[in-house]
């Protein structure tokens, strides 16, 4: 097995400050927010600070076995991982909401802080295996 030589570390430094620097310095979280939309529709994510101690979240409406709203936000860590039925056209939806607690995580379909987790392990092993 090669040894990371001292240009691979320094990057790996580098990448690694800069992803969790921003969330050291401050006590506000950084999310993207997107009102209660359908699904189909297409919203530029707005950036958003977080009051403190709230985190950021993803939200998905289903009506029955159908994913038809999505919102993104901020919110109190006490109301993450609930299920709320809102009333939106006269449809009733369940809204279930998930919160993740690193800057902009709820970016993507799926990414939560676990999500972070993996990709800064799969980082450090490719850098301790010489494959970056």
């Amino acid at each position: 097995m090669a040894r990371p030589n001292m240009s691979q570390l320094l990057h790996f430094a580098v990448l690694w400050f800069h992803l969790l620097l921003p969330s050291l310095l401050c006590d506000n979280l950084f999310c993207y927010y997107s009102p209660i939309l359908d699904k189909e529709k297409t919203f530029e994510f707005i950036v958003t600070e977080c009051p403190p101690d709230e985190l950021c979240f993803k939200a998905e409406g289903r009506y029955g076995n159908h994913s038809a709203l999505s919102a993104r936000g901020c919110m109190a860590k006490r109301d993450c991982s609930q299920v709320h039925s809102i009333s939106l056209k006269g449809t009733v939806y369940s809204m279930s909401y998930g919160c993740c607690d690193s800057p902009y995580c709820n970016s993507c379909p799926g990414v939560t802080a676990n999500s972070f987790s993996i990709t800064v392990t799969l980082m450090t092993v490719a850098v301790m295996t010489g494959r970056w």
